[in-house]
């Protein structure tokens, strides 16, 4: 008897990739990262409607099999890429050389430099990053820093234009991500070293106010907001204080929101001094005192992906020295007041563990005296202090 049953379509032939292609070993610095952000690292002159396309033809491939722009590589995994004839390829607009001067003014600020970051002491008056009319910045300094490959170092967090201290960059895109992280989960510590106008009544507290773009500033300028605004938080302390007329203080941003510092500082009536913006006239000395903004980025700590801690402490300008000089001030007593603090939070957080462990012994028995007498639960509240 024959077999009449229809017989299968024929299977298609297999695509045969056209045209060469290059192979690439993903590094370690790379673990981890989607395929879009590894060809904007390694090869910006790919347009992403191209690498689409790739995609959806299965031209770009990870070993060896078909990728979406969403995939996620792996250290040790080949990647393979085809290669553009020069037409095709977009080529990245090429930079101005740096001049010596420019080149002399990245070096002079570095105060540490490894494997994973380079760390900048910033002047006051230097911008981070470019913008309209901005031609100087610190974004257009890395270039005296690129490797052989032409690989420049990235900023993974900002200072005002007129503030002064610690800015770090990292030197791989992996510290990047490393850094960038360690920044939004806010396990950086950043402290600052302000001159305020007048005396805070309490000379140790945080302030809590939510603060958002301030409407008509074109985002320019932030302020309190409370019913809209993001949740800010800024710790601060006296360190010494001239009277009732001015205050030099230690300040800890606690979330990292822009102008958050000075905001806060003019919310509770004491302007950074220098700062008109925020503080108007109220915030100008008289006498010798500069005008330029107080505000410097004293130390940062921040975990290494290099392993161990980048511990960094920055210089002082030389307006914010003279004003401390003139005002009475001492440095030295701001870095006293950071190593007096140090070893006591330990004993405090300890007694803050053990207050949260006997509240919560203490609910755990009122609950089991209330199913033993067979009451009810009373409903839960929020209380206020």
């Amino acid at each position: 008897m024959s077999d009449t049953s229809p017989l299968p379509p024929p299977s298609p032939p297999a695509r045969r990739r056209s045209g060469p292609v290059s192979d690439h070993r993903v590094a370690a610095d790379d673990d981890g990262i989607r395929l879009d952000r590894w060809f904007k690292r390694h090869r910006p002159d790919v347009p992403h409607a191209l690498l689409q396309r790739w995609a959806r033809t299965g031209a770009v491939r990870i070993d060896g099999a078909k990728a979406g722009t969403d995939s996620r590589l792996a250290a040790g995994q080949m990647l393979t890429v085809p290669m553009m004839s020069a037409p095709a390829a977009r080529q990245p607009r090429a930079r101005k050389p740096l001049s010596p001067e420019q080149v002399a003014l990245a070096e002079g600020m570095v105060i540490h430099k490894d494997a994973a970051a380079i760390v900048f002491n910033k002047p006051p008056g230097l911008a981070t990053q470019g913008g309209s009319g901005t031609t100087e910045h610190v974004d257009g300094l890395l270039d005296a820093f690129a490797d052989d490959r032409g690989t420049r170092p990235r900023l993974v967090h900002r200072l005002d234009k007129d503030t002064s201290g610690v800015l770090l960059v990292a030197r791989t895109p992996g510290s990047a991500a490393r850094f960038s992280k360690s920044f939004a989960g806010r396990s950086a510590r950043k402290t600052y070293w302000a001159i305020i106008t007048g005396v805070p009544s309490i000379e140790e507290g945080q302030i809590d106010l939510a603060l958002a773009k301030q409407p008509g500033s074109g985002g320019e300028k932030m302020h309190v907001d409370e019913e809209n605004g993001q949740p800010s938080r800024t710790r601060y302390r006296v360190i010494e204080r001239a009277g009732n007329h001015a205050a030099f203080v230690e300040l800890e941003p606690l979330t990292g929101r822009t102008h958050q510092l000075r905001v806060h500082m003019a919310a509770i009536g004491h302007p950074i001094v220098g700062d008109g913006k925020y503080g108007g006239k109220a915030a100008f000395l008289t006498g010798s005192i500069s005008r330029k903004l107080h505000l410097h980025a004293r130390r940062l700590r921040i975990d290494s992906p290099a392993g161990g801690k980048i511990d960094v402490t920055a210089d002082l300008p030389a307006h914010f020295a003279e004003s401390l000089e003139a005002l009475g001030f001492d440095a030295a007593a701001g870095d006293a007041l950071r190593a007096a603090a140090a070893p006591a939070r330990a004993p405090k957080e300890a007694q803050k563990d053990k207050a949260r462990a006997h509240a919560k012994a203490l609910r755990k028995e009122r609950r089991g005296e209330r199913r033993k007498r067979g009451g009810a639960t009373p409903a839960r509240g929020k209380a206020k202090r």
